[in-house]
């Protein structure tokens, strides 16, 4: 489940999509007694505009572990501002509902909605059950368009498992506009119960953004401007919670923090 994080960092940032989005290749770290998140990522290119929006991709990478070893955490909610600079277009793409891809493996939901997706990857989920060993499991990732309604953006994170039983995994995140000093969007993922609360996402790493062709003119569904040589991001609340009843383990975990990262700017 932690495999949102991601996409909250990131994607998203969104992605998402997020934190990462607007990262140099460098590990930050948050942690919250035995939990510790590491994000990286990457923008591309790095040298933007100063006044003008031009279209970017992304790549968003993470890890998640507790300091003993033991079975960390899954990721429930998380919570994140991002920079006013940066922003998601989605007129003109085509769109994908949550319905669409419940109950499908990666290959039914790309054939279903193939033309929505703006991002793919890979994760690592660990599945614990009582006294059993945890089960690792490789995990593929695909973002798709939900469309923008009401002043509100959806993406929805899909993968796929096989343990415990087959079964897909929908993340859906929100994107809404804000007013908030530095920060303009607000990006709030909400993550699905995962093998029953067995299951804990130890790392991941998406690539997003999506160059087209609306009316004649080329667009990104991902777009930013750099006036002043940086990005902000602000971790509100990344909420884990321990369902898989993990001993010693809290049974609730909030992570925070607040990212920087530099860009260049032009002309």
């Amino acid at each position: 489940m932690r495999r949102n994080l991601l996409v909250a960092l990131a994607l998203s940032a969104v992605l998402a999509l997020g934190v990462a989005a607007v990262a140099t290749a460098k590990f930050d770290t948050f942690q919250a007694g035995n939990l510790v998140l590491k994000a990286d990522g990457g923008v591309s290119p790095k040298a933007l505009p100063k006044k003008k929006y031009a279209p970017v991709k992304v790549r968003i990478r993470g890890q998640i572990a507790t300091n003993d070893g033991t079975h960390p955490p899954a990721l429930r909610e998380a919570t994140i501002d991002f920079d006013k600079n940066g922003k998601i277009d989605t007129k003109g793409l085509p769109t994908c509902k949550g319905g669409q891809l419940e109950s499908r493996d990666t290959a039914a939901a790309k054939k279903v909605c193939g033309k929505a997706i703006v991002g793919k990857g890979k994760g690592k989920i660990e599945i614990a059950f009582p006294e059993q060993r945890p089960i690792g499991v490789n995990a593929p990732i695909t973002v798709f368009n939900g469309g923008t309604k009401g002043g509100k953006t959806t993406l929805f994170i899909h993968t796929f498992i096989t343990v415990p039983v087959p079964a897909a995994v929908v993340t859906t995140v929100t994107i809404k506009k804000v007013r908030a000093g530095r920060y303009g969007l607000r990006t709030v993922s909400k993550v699905p119960v995962v093998a029953g609360g067995s299951g804990s996402v130890l790392e991941f790493d998406i690539n997003f953004g999506k160059n087209y062709t609306y009316k004649g003119k080329k667009k990104g569904y991902i777009e930013a401007k750099c006036p002043d040589g940086h990005f902000n991001a602000d971790v509100k609340s990344a909420i884990f919670k321990n369902e898989a009843k993990t001993a010693g383990v809290a049974a609730k975990t909030v992570l925070k923090g607040t990212v920087v990262r530099s860009c260049t700017p032009k002309g």
